[in-house]
C-alpha cells in the first residue's frame, strides 16, 4: 500500500509538471493530459540573479506550500543583471554578447528551474528584462539586442531548456516596443525560441509589457495575430484603481480568441502609484481585490507580487522604492497567504466552461465597491469588494433548486446558506460590509452536488 501511495504521488507530480497548452476553447491553459491549469503566479524577477541555491530553495518551497503554480523570473535580470554578478560571482554573458552565454551562470539557472520542477512549480521564464532592448531613462541596460543576436540567443536558451516541461516563455520584461525595430527584435527572439524547442507546439509563449492604455490591450497591441503568442498578458501596474474589469474585457473579446492573464498587478507592500507619502502602501485587501476581479472578469489566473520579493531585498542591498521587509520575511505577508483561497475556489467548480458575466447582477459598477460576476453552466460566483448587497439573475444556470454559500477571501472559510427554490431574481447581502470586507457569493445547481467551495 505504501508503494502504491508513493506511485500515485509521483504520477500526480508528473501531471502537475506536464507541458502546458491552450485549452480547446482558447480561454484557459491545461496540462498535456487535458487537466485545467490555474495560473497563480509570483513575480520573483531577481530569483536567478540574487539568491543562492539554498535561498532559492527556501523561496520555492514557501511558494509551493502556499499553492502558487508559476514563478516569473528573469535570466538577464533588471538590476544590472549583466554586470552585477550573481550570488556565486558569475555574470551571464561574455562582453555583453547574447551569443556568448557563460556556462557557470546558466548552471545556477538550471539548478533553480529543476528545483522548481521537483516542487511542482512552473517557471515563467523571461530570457531577458526589456531594458536590454530599450533602456529608457529608468533602466540600467545596456541595450545589447539586435534582430540577429536576439534570434541566436532565443534559439540557444530554448534548446537548453527544451526538455524542461515546466517552462513558460515570457518575452518583453516591462517594456513596450517603441517602434517597428523593437517589435522586430522581440519577434526574432520568439522565432529563435520556436526553433530551439522544435516548433510552436513545443513552446508556450507570451509577452510582458508595461501598463498601457485600455484599448492597447497589453501584449495584444503588437503581437495578437502572431502565431507564437499563445496567450495575452498585460500589466495593470501599481495603483489601486485602474478599471481592471474593462481591461480584461477588451482583451477577452478580441478575435481570434486567446487566453489572457494579468502578469503584474499592484504588489503587496508597494507604495501606491509610487507615492507612499500621499497614498500609502498597498495591503492584503488591495491585493485580494485585484486578484478576484481579474479572474472573475475573464483571466485564466492571476499573478501576485510583493515589492520586497521581486527585488529580493535584504539589509545589505540598495532598496528600490522603499521596501519594508527582507524578502525572507515578506514571504509570509498576509496577501501571499490568501492567494491560495482564490485558486482553490476556482478549482472547486468546472473551469473550462467558466465565463465572465456582468449581466447576472445589478449595481455592479464602481471602483472601491466594485461587484464582479462569473459563472459556469450550473454555478455562479459573485465578488463584492466591500460587502455591498446585490441582486442576481438566476436564469443563466441550470436547476430548479440552488445551494448558496458565502466564501471568505480572507480565510477561505465558507458559510452554508442552505438550499432554496430558484427564483428569476434573488437579492443577497454579504455577512459584513465596509473597507476590507470582501465576500464571494457561490450559487450552485443543487443537483450537481459540488460540495463546499474552495475546500481542499
Amino acid at each position: 500500500m505504501r508503494y502504491f501511495i508513493l506511485l500515485i504521488l509521483f504520477l500526480s507530480m508528473l501531471s502537475t509538471n506536464a507541458q502546458l497548452k491552450v485549452s480547446s476553447n482558447q480561454r484557459y491553459l491545461m496540462t498535456a493530459n487535458g487537466k485545467p491549469f490555474f495560473w497563480l503566479g509570483d513575480t520573483a524577477w531577481e530569483l536567478f540573479h540574487r539568491l543562492t541555491r539554498e535561498e532559492a530553495e527556501l523561496y520555492l518551497k514557501n511558494r509551493a506550500d502556499k499553492g502558487f503554480t508559476v514563478i516569473q523570473a528573469v535570466v538577464l535580470a533588471e538590476l544590472d543583471g549583466l554586470h552585477d554578478p550573481n550570488a556565486y560571482g558569475e555574470i551571464p554573458l561574455e562582453n555583453d554578447d547574447p551569443t556568448q552565454p557563460r556556462e557557470a551562470y546558466f548552471q545556477h539557472v538550471d539548478y533553480i528551474i529543476r528545483k522548481a520542477e521537483q516542487l511542482g512549480l512552473h517557471i515563467g521564464l523571461l530570457p531577458t528584462w526589456g531594458d536590454k532592448v530599450f533602456k529608457d531613462n529608468w533602466g540600467v541596460g545596456p541595450e545589447i539586442f539586435t534582430v540577429d543576436n536576439a534570434k541566436v540567443y532565443g534559439r540557444w536558451i530554448a534548446n537548453r531548456y527544451k526538455n524542461q516541461k515546466n517552462i513558460i516563455w515570457i518575452l518583453g520584461g516591462d517594456r513596450n516596443p517603441r517602434h517597428d525595430a523593437d517589435v522586430a527584435i522581440w519577434r526574432s527572439m520568439a522565432a529563435g525560441i520556436v526553433e530551439g524547442v522544435g516548433g510552436n507546439d513545443n513552446a508556450l509563449i507570451t509577452f510582458h509589457p508595461q501598463p498601457n492604455n485600455l484599448e492597447d490591450g497589453g501584449s495584444s497591441k503588437w503581437f495578437h495575430h502572431d502565431a507564437w503568442l499563445d496567450f495575452n498578458m498585460f500589466q495593470t501596474g501599481h495603483c489601486r484603481e485602474n478599471n481592471l474589469w474593462d481591461r480584461l474585457a477588451w482583451v477577452y473579446n478580441l478575435k481570434p480568441i486567446k487566453p489572457v492573464v494579468d502578469g503584474e498587478a499592484l504588489y503587496e507592500d508597494h507604495p501606491v502609484c509610487f507615492n507612499a507619502n500621499d497614498l500609502g502602501t498597498s495591503n492584503a485587501y488591495d491585493i485580494r481585490k485585484h486578484a478576484y476581479i481579474d479572474v472573475f472578469a475573464g483571466a485564466f489566473g492571476h499573478t501576485y507580487g510583493c515589492h520586497d520579493i521581486w527585488q529580493m531585498y535584504a539589509p545589505n542591498r540598495t532598496p528600490i522604492n522603499g521596501p519594508h521587509y527582507p524578502w525572507y520575511v515578506a514571504l509570509d505577508l498576509p496577501g501571499a497567504n490568501q492567494m491560495k483561497h482564490l485558486r482553490y475556489l476556482i478549482e472547486s467548480r468546472p473551469q473550462f466552461e467558466r465565463v465572465p458575466d456582468q449581466t447576472l447582477i445589478t449595481n455592479a459598477l464602481g471602483a472601491n465597491d466594485h461587484i464582479q460576476a462569473t459563472r459556469g453552466n450550473d454555478y455562479i460566483f459573485v465578488y463584492s469588494a466591500q460587502g455591498k448587497k446585490f441582486t442576481v439573475s438566476m436564469s443563466k444556470i441550470t436547476g430548479k433548486e440552488i445551494q448558496t454559500y458565502w466564501f471568505n477571501p480572507r480565510t477561505g472559510a465558507t458559510t452554508d446558506m442552505g438550499k432554496v427554490a430558484k427564483k428569476s431574481q434573488q437579492e443577497f447581502t454579504p455577512p459584513t460590509s465596509g473597507y476590507g470586507q470582501d465576500w464571494v457569493l457561490v450559487v450552485d445547481d443543487v443537483s450537481k452536488q459540488y460540495g463546499v467551495p474552495g475546500k481542499r
